[in-house]
């Protein structure tokens, strides 16, 4: 697979680099600002709230496995001009069979308050879809978020996402009358040329 996407790599683990951002793989010393700053109530207000060491530390592990076996998967976001860890973002296969986008690349992402609000987000999810185009060979990328969610899927259509009612789903992590179940889908097609 080809790396990179924007300029020129920096490091061996990066993915891609932006005008402000650098996507790369995981490393060791991400772990301790994935879990102060990536685990707050605002921050995971959509995803069911903060999680425990452990179970953070298995979220980053998944990652890294993700990576390991197909290429991809969410990069962490590491901002050029001081090398701050912002997050992560990036594509990665729906391994769950049991809802409607199983077996599809997702893109998405996550990122520590102090970042919003700043076009991060949108400028690693371009390149993480710039990526996705050039790398994989798939004729749509899904992102998905909870309704309530407008930040997360307002970044959706200004990526040039639409919204696919057919593809919502209840997520099989919460029960069907819990807040966070119901999942809205947007996608997107390869472009043509």
């Amino acid at each position: 697979m080809r790396r990179g996407c924007c300029v020129a790599d920096r490091a061996a683990d990066t993915i891609a680099v932006t005008e402000r951002l650098i996507l790369r793989e995981w490393r060791r010393s991400d772990r301790a600002p994935y879990r102060t700053a990536l685990n707050t109530p605002r921050v995971t207000a959509y995803l069911g709230g903060p999680v425990s060491a452990r179970q953070s530390d298995a979220g980053i592990a998944r990652i890294r496995a993700a990576q390991a076996a197909s290429g991809y998967s969410f990069w962490a976001v590491e901002r050029r001009s001081d090398g701050a860890f912002l997050g992560y973002c990036g594509p990665k296969l729906v391994r769950d069979p049991s809802v409607s986008v199983g077996g599809e690349v997702e893109i998405g992402w996550r990122l520590r308050e102090d970042a919003w609000g700043q076009g991060y987000a949108r400028e690693a999810a371009a390149a993480a879809m710039a990526w996705a185009w050039a790398n994989l060979a798939v004729s749509r990328v899904v992102a998905m978020t909870v309704p309530a969610n407008a930040a997360s899927w307002g970044l959706m259509i200004r990526l040039g996402m639409t919204p696919r009612p057919d593809l919502d789903f209840d997520h099989p992590m919460f029960t069907p009358d819990h807040p966070l179940s119901r999942h809205v889908v947007y996608a997107i097609d390869r472009p043509r040329g």
